[in-house]
């Protein structure tokens, strides 16, 4: 299977033609990505310009042990979670709402009503999701990476993945039944 990322070929492009590629490829899937961490829009556009500023400056160090996606991935997971433990982020409010990480498919306005509710609802239980679980829920079943590639996107061995997949999954199933998600 081809990704996008053998289509073009980055390695023989200049740094700057290699991360336009990539900032349109991959830039809204990772400020989706690094909101999720930081709940806050603005922050994760900030977070995700230093992404891809640091794809731009480290861009020759690769060495092509993941795919780029994966590392891209990798760095803005990091940054995100770099931030979480900064100063500056002690000090600010979330103000902002969430967009749903999935979008209705319904037919009539009643059941894309029932879909937005319900897809709100549950893009609020995974952000009440404790982080080790958060992370792990969010690269495999909305981004669809395999837990060898998270593993080491986040740096865990895979049987650690497994448990905080199941437990992250149960919890989630908790904290949308108590929210009053259906099942």
């Amino acid at each position: 299977m081809s990704t996008a990322e053998d289509e073009f070929d980055w390695r023989s492009e200049r740094n700057e033609d290699a991360i336009v590629y990539f900032m349109r490829q991959y830039g809204e899937e990772i400020k989706r990505l690094v909101y999720t961490f930081v709940k806050n829009w603005e922050q994760a556009e900030d977070i995700t310009q230093d992404v891809f500023v640091t794809l731009y400056t480290k861009l020759d160090t690769f060495r092509g042990d993941s795919a780029v996606r994966s590392w891209i991935y990798t760095i803005a997971i990091n940054r995100s979670k770099d931030y979480l433990r900064s100063w500056h982020h002690r000090k600010i409010s979330f103000t902002d709402k969430w967009m749903p990480l999935t979008s209705a498919s319904s037919t009539t306005i009643e059941e894309d009503v029932i879909q937005n509710s319900d897809n709100k609802m549950l893009a609020d239980s995974v952000l009440e999701l404790p982080l080790k679980y958060r992370e792990v829920v969010i690269l495999y079943y909305y981004k669809q990476f395999s837990l060898k590639e998270i593993s080491s996107i986040i740096g865990v061995n895979e049987g650690t993945l497994k448990t905080r997949l199941i437990r992250g999954r149960n919890k989630l199933q908790e904290i949308y039944e108590k929210k009053g998600g259906r099942e």
